[in-house]
């Protein structure tokens, strides 16, 4: 029986030849069936696949035969056998496009200079002891159908708007107070926390593997409410059988955590949209105005 499975992972790392390890993951892909998107820099390799489980496997094996690989940080999550229509791996001047590639310092242990990593269950510890804020590391749209409860989300559309976010001086009341940042696997809060300490946050702590991994241990029965964006063609992702609902449908007000495309072609907007509404054509706030004028 076919099990199709989903592999998020990541690892900070220095890597000489990022050209040559594009070659051969995209070979080794190609030859195990697998697809999804795997970037490499100077500073090591994020990638989400997907494939049937003993091929994943198989990929995740080889691939921490290269030893700076071989502790990366690795999460799975079921699969629906159609997440990714091709394969993309790619070298880029960042593992993550904050716009900020000579900021980062990384050496063979990882990020250098970044927040204090927390696990889920030190979280919770923390948050009994401290008026933490949580600070989401995520683009904005991610954040309308699931955050962490009263967390600070800032208004951005693309991960590259952050330092600027940062620079405007509109958090700098957090400077002197805990602060947790989170995301999706814990890929981008790496380098958030990093930006954030070098801009004067003098208490950052960033949650070791992200999301994934506290729903996976909490559910809904701890901090976060709501349902995970993910980026592949599930668009969300529950840890329970009845998530909080957040989200609201941009046709019809109603609540829902669906997520899908802006209808025109060319456009990359991802917006919350009722399944009633998502049967006809949804767009953007600009190519609904594009299309009135």
């Amino acid at each position: 029986m076919a099990v199709p499975k989903i592999l998020l992972f990541y690892a900070f790392t220095p890597l000489p030849d990022p050209e040559a390890l594009r070659l051969w993951q995209r070979d080794l892909c190609a030859s195990l069936g697998i697809r999804g998107r795997i970037i490499l820099s100077k500073d090591g390799i994020n990638g989400t696949v997907g494939g049937e489980l003993r091929d994943v496997k198989r990929y995740l094996r080889t691939t921490r035969e290269y030893a700076p690989f071989h502790d990366m940080d690795v999460k799975w999550s079921e699969g629906t056998g159609d997440g990714f229509p091709r394969l993309s791996v790619r070298v880029r001047d960042e593992l993550v496009s904050f716009g900020a590639p000579g900021e980062l310092v990384v050496d063979e242990h990882g990020v250098v200079g970044g927040g204090t990593r927390v696990t889920p269950e030190q979280l919770h510890d923390l948050v009994a002891a401290k008026d933490v804020t949580f600070f989401d590391g995520r683009n904005a749209f991610e954040a309308q159908i699931g955050r962490f409860k009263d967390a600070v989300v800032p208004q951005v559309a693309t991960t590259r708007e952050f330092v600027a976010e940062l620079d405007s001086g509109r958090y700098d009341h957090l400077k002197d107070r805990p602060v947790v940042t989170y995301c999706t696997g814990g890929i981008r809060c790496e380098v958030l926390s990093a930006l954030m300490v070098n801009r004067g946050f003098r208490e950052v702590y960033q949650l070791d593997g992200g999301i994934a991994t506290y729903g996976d241990r909490y559910g809904d029965k701890g901090l976060w409410e709501g349902s995970l964006y993910v980026f592949d063609n599930r668009m969300a992702v529950a840890f329970s059988d009845a998530p909080a609902v957040l989200g609201t449908c941009v046709e019809c007000g109603s609540a829902t955590s669906r997520m899908q495309n802006c209808s025109d072609l060319a456009c990359r907007e991802q917006l919350v949209v009722c399944e009633a509404c998502g049967a006809s054509p949804v767009h953007c706030a600009a190519h609904a105005a594009q299309l009135h004028s």
